[in-house]
């Protein structure tokens, strides 16, 4: 994870930060259960071009031990916006922690995963097509639990474990495309919801 001169890459207390161009805004990412959080800084590095993002490291990397984690780093910054993310678990337990603070959040961000709670935050939803492991029910539910807007994304030939860069994941579908081009859909979609909203 090299710096660059668009955008500096910082170990903190609560994980990483990718220090882009923006001042204003930021977005906190919960990784996905037994993933080791540098998986994801490809496609978080190309969203901190828009903003910076909080990579957040979880103990015992699940994000249900962490799930407060968000709230040190809103306490420790002075951003004008802020959103939540997360990937599979972490996009759970990111949505759950907005959902209870929603006061401090301007949107939900999730990847390959879906809202448990009712939020009046607006909320993106990105998911592969091929993802094996995505309860399907449960995002189709998404609609009677967000009473803001909600965006759904589904990236054709993409499966669940291509937004990081872990390798496979077991009970995930066969990708039809490059975890490279999965990541640059969905950062894509990020920059058009943050355009939206």
């Amino acid at each position: 994870m090299l710096s660059d001169d668009t955008v500096k890459v910082e170990k903190i207390e609560t994980g990483w930060l990718f220090d882009g161009p923006s001042d204003e805004t930021a977005l906190i990412f919960y990784p996905g259960a037994k993933v080791d959080e540098k998986a994801y800084s490809p496609m978080l590095r190309k969203i901190a071009e828009d903003m910076d993002v909080y990579l957040v490291k979880m103990p015992l990397h699940l994000a249900f031990f962490g799930i407060n984690k968000a709230g040190e780093i809103i306490d420790n910054s002075a951003y004008e916006q802020y959103y939540m993310a997360g990937h599979s678990l972490g996009g759970a337990m990111a949505a759950d922690y907005a959902a209870e603070h929603e006061s401090h959040f301007d949107g939900i961000i999730l990847f390959g995963a879906y809202p448990t709670k009712e939020t009046n935050l607006d909320t993106l939803l990105i998911y592969g097509s091929e993802d094996g492991v995505l309860n399907r029910k449960r995002v189709e539910n998404a609609s009677s639990l967000v009473s803001g807007k909600l965006r759904e994304l589904v990236i054709d030939g993409g499966n669940h474990a291509q937004f990081g860069n872990y390798g496979e994941q077991r009970g995930d579908g066969k990708a039809g495309i490059t975890g490279q081009d999965q990541q640059s859909q969905a950062v894509e979609a990020v920059r058009e919801f943050l355009n939206i909203i």
